[in-house]
């Protein structure tokens, strides 16, 4: 057995209100963060993304180098760390401790030789240095509070502007980069609140700034002296501003959920985008990534992208997970699959890879989802709701759970198995029609046909029938080392994995009530979810130790290990297809693999 990666389905960028969200663009593609990972995304391809998983800690802000080489990242630590971005190994080419607390932003030179880090340090609150060594390249002071945004001149005399919390701009002369107090622009006070973004052109010849003030300026990007300011502006903060490649025209973005562009030469705005009403639609976060696309991003996570040659609305909007994939499902093998997250949302996948938001959603944790027979998938969410999805949309079951729901499966009647704190129930047609009490807690639920799998607190799996009407006790299955927390069904209802809290599969034969193999034992931590090929023969597992293996019943010792495969932890595997593998977790991408079953070594 073998396999190969195909395909990273990006999640979108971790946001908070009132923080601007840096993006940053390199050859048509966009690079951000989420979590400890870094993401490098193509706009057109979903497949194509590239993630990085280097960091200990949760990042803010990544950019990669002009020369296209090298990426720079950096956490809430004050960590950069420099990596390759040619190749698969993403090798690590230096690891530097800029300042003693978060970075809020960082740029690389034109000669992709040096780096400025920019953040709320102890000591200071910004650091250049070259990027293969660590050396100091000059000092960024001048601020007396927490800088939000650098901007680094690409073109010989090099300049560098930062903008922070003090309302100040100080516009930095190097390399080495000085703070020159005998210049009459050192300081520049355009700005009588928060500056939130400051970005130089292309060319060099000028650099904007906004701010919480919603005021927009632009300046000479060799004296740093002031040009004006584009009088109409934002009503709200201004979190963000990028320029276009010809350097005549910049993009803003702000919390009055617009996305403005302007002419720089008359400073008019040309075009408004407004992108709805409320507090998700604040935009924290743009870049112009191509000579016919600026992408902006709100703080619900959606990222917009606009064409300026279309007026009043986004081109299209890219939906992805923001938070950690806890649940999947496939409503049918090679179809549309579902994805549902931490915040509760569920997304839902087609053949390309391109996700769409499923209307409604749950307004906390989705703890499990399940096929049902007709076509459609069952949701539970830690709302204590229990919906059915019909393609993009919720359809109208829907009904209220006894207590919070950990798992759930659907029998062949369309009978809907919730297995809760303390309660197992039975629901059909939005009618709950049968409950069960057991003395232990259950933890995980399947179903095939008419028998369903109960799995416990008290390591046992317990088998019962189902008539319709009542559930009847058929059998009690041991071997399982802890909470049996997944459990799966062979698609013909004959074996049934059971995966536990110590990370145990064991595979029982359902008609003999015996164990088949306890083999299926490498995992090292909480299975948290199983999955069968259509023809039965083998079982991906996914667990708590980031880890995916496929495991073959004909012979129990052969197995296809995809280590480290989801970084922080597998939440979900499921396949699509008889080759084709998906998991998901914790960083919130979703991967694909394919995976090939040599017969010679089964």
């Amino acid at each position: 057995m073998s396999f190969k990666r195909s395909a990273i389905y990006a999640p979108n960028p971790a946001t908070t209100r009132g923080v601007s969200t840096k993006l940053s663009a390199s050859k048509e593609k966009i690079v951000y963060t989420n979590g400890k990972a870094v993401f490098i995304r193509d706009l057109d391809n979903p497949g194509l993304s590239v993630a990085y998983a280097g960091h200990l800690q949760n990042t803010t802000v990544a950019r990669i180098s002009p020369s296209g080489y090298y990426c720079a990242s950096a956490d809430i630590s004050g960590t950069v760390r420099v990596w390759d971005t040619v190749g698969e190994d993403q090798v690590l080419k230096g690891e530097y401790k800029a300042i003693s607390g978060r970075i809020n932003d960082l740029e690389w030179d034109g000669e992709s030789k040096r780096i400025i880090a920019v953040g709320d340090g102890k000591e200071k609150f910004g650091h250049a240095f070259m990027f293969d060594s660590g050396t100091s390249t000059g000092e960024i002071i001048g601020h007396s509070k927490a800088i939000n945004a650098v901007a680094i001149r690409h073109q010989r005399p090099f300049r560098a502007a930062t903008a922070a919390d003090d309302s100040l701009i100080v516009f930095h002369q190097g390399a080495p980069y000085k703070y020159d107090k005998a210049s009459a622009v050192f300081t520049i006070k355009t700005h009588t609140k928060f500056v939130q973004d400051v970005r130089f052109a292309a060319s060099g010849d000028h650099f904007a700034s906004v701010g919480s003030d919603g005021k927009i300026f632009v300046y000479d990007g060799k004296t740093g002296d002031t040009l004006g300011d584009f009088a109409e502006g934002h009503t709200g903060s201004i979190y963000a501003v990028s320029w276009s490649p010809d350097g005549k025209q910049i993009s803003t973005a702000s919390v009055d959920a617009t996305v403005k562009l302007w002419d720089v030469e008359t400073r008019k705005a040309t075009s408004i985008y407004k992108l709805g009403e409320g507090v998700e639609h604040q935009q924290v976060g743009a870049v112009w990534n191509a000579p016919a696309t600026i992408v902006s991003l709100s703080v619900s996570g959606d990222l917009n992208v606009f064409d300026p040659r279309t007026p009043a609305r986004p081109a299209k909007t890219i939906y992805a997970p923001q938070k950690p994939v806890t649940a999947a499902a496939a409503a049918s093998p090679g179809g549309t699959f579902f994805a549902g997250t931490a915040d509760g949302r569920i997304l839902a996948y087609d053949a390309g890879g391109d996700a769409a938001c499923v209307a409604g959603g749950h307004t906390n944790l989705v703890s499990a989802l399940a096929p049902a027979p007709g076509g459609s998938v069952f949701s539970a969410g830690y709302d204590d709701r229990v919906r059915e999805l019909d393609g993009a949309a919720f359809a109208a079951a829907e009904f209220a759970t006894a207590a919070q729901p950990r798992a759930l499966a659907v029998a062949g009647d369309g009978t809907v198995f919730v297995a809760e704190a303390g309660v197992l129930e039975a629901v059909r047609a939005n009618q709950k029609v049968a409950e069960l009490k057991p003395a232990v807690a259950p933890s995980a639920v399947a179903a095939a046909g008419a028998t369903v799998a109960v799995g416990f607190e008290d390591h046992k799996v317990r088998l019962y029938s189902w008539d319709g009407k009542a559930l009847g006790e058929a059998g009690v299955l041991e071997g399982n080392k802890g909470t049996v927390s997944a459990l799966a069904f062979s698609p013909d209802g004959a074996l049934l994995a059971a995966g536990d809290s110590s990370g145990k599969i064991v595979l029982y034969d359902v008609k003999e009530r015996k164990t088949v193999t306890t083999r299926w034992s490498f995992h090292t931590a909480r299975v948290n979810a199983l999955s069968w090929t259509a023809d039965g023969a083998h079982c991906a597992s996914g667990a708590l130790d980031t880890h995916v293996y496929v495991w073959s019943v004909a012979r129990p010792m052969k197995n296809i290990a995809l280590r480290n495969a989801v970084p922080g932890g597998v939440s979900a595997v499921l396949w699509r297809g008889a080759h084709t593998l998906v998991g998901a977790g914790a960083d919130a991408a979703v991967r694909v693999w394919d995976v090939a079953f040599h017969q010679s070594a089964l």
